[in-house]
C-alpha cells in the first residue's frame, strides 16, 4: 500500500482514516476538497486537475476521494489500494449530520476559508442531502468501478461498518 484512495459517501470517515493511514504508513495525505475549493464562496481551482496529476505521479500518498469526475479515472489508473468505506445510510447520516450541525454552530473555516452556514442547509449541495441523494449512486460507481477490468490490479479493501475498519487500522 503505497498509493492509497480512501473511498465512499459524503460523512463515511474518508478524511479522517486518510489521516490516520498517512500517519501509520508515512505517506503523504492530500485532502481532495482542499485541492478542489481554494476560495471564498467554494470557488474552484482552476489548476485542480495539473495539481492533483503531479500529486498522483508521487511514489506515495493517501487521498480521501472517488475522485473529482477530470481526475477521477486518472486517480484510479496511478493507486495501487482502494479502500471502501461502504457504509449504509443508517450510519453516515447520523455522522454527516453531527459533523454540519459542529461545523455550522463554531463557524469553523473550511476549504478556501469557506463555511457551512444555516442556508446551505436548504442547498442540494449541502453535505446531509449530498450525502442522503447520493448514497446510492456513490455506492453503484465505486462497485462498477472494483469490477473494471482496467482497475483489476487494484487491492480493493472493502468495510461495510466502522468497527470493521477500526479494527484493521489498528492491525497495522
Amino acid at each position: 500500500m503505497e498509493r492509497i484512495l480512501v473511498v465512499g459517501v459524503t460523512g463515511a470517515g474518508k478524511s479522517t482514516l486518510s489521516r490516520a493511514l498517512s500517519g501509520r504508513l508515512g505517506l503523504r495525505y492530500h485532502e481532495m476538497h482542499a485541492l478542489y475549493f481554494n476560495g471564498p464562496g467554494w470557488a474552484v481551482n482552476n489548476r485542480f486537475a495539473e495539481e492533483v496529476s503531479r500529486l498522483s505521479a508521487e511514489p506515495g500518498w493517501v487521498i480521501d476521494s472517488l475522485g473529482h469526475p477530470e481526475v477521477r479515472d486518472q486517480l484510479w489508473e496511478r493507486a495501487d489500494t482502494v479502500i471502501w468505506l461502504d457504509y449504509p445510510r443508517r450510519v453516515i447520516m447520523p455522522r454527516v449530520l453531527r459533523r454540519s450541525l459542529r461545523r455550522t454552530i463554531t463557524r469553523e473555516v473550511l476549504f478556501g476559508g469557506n463555511r457551512e452556514t444555516w442556508t446551505d442547509w436548504l442547498t442540494r449541495e449541502h453535505p446531509a442531502w449530498w450525502a442522503w441523494s447520493q448514497h446510492a449512486s456513490r455506492h453503484a460507481e465505486v462497485e462498477r468501478r472494483v469490477h473494471d477490468p482496467r482497475f483489476a490490479p487494484l487491492d480493493t479493501i472493502r468495510f461495510r461498518h466502522p468497527d470493521e475498519t477500526a479494527a484493521w487500522l489498528a492491525s497495522l
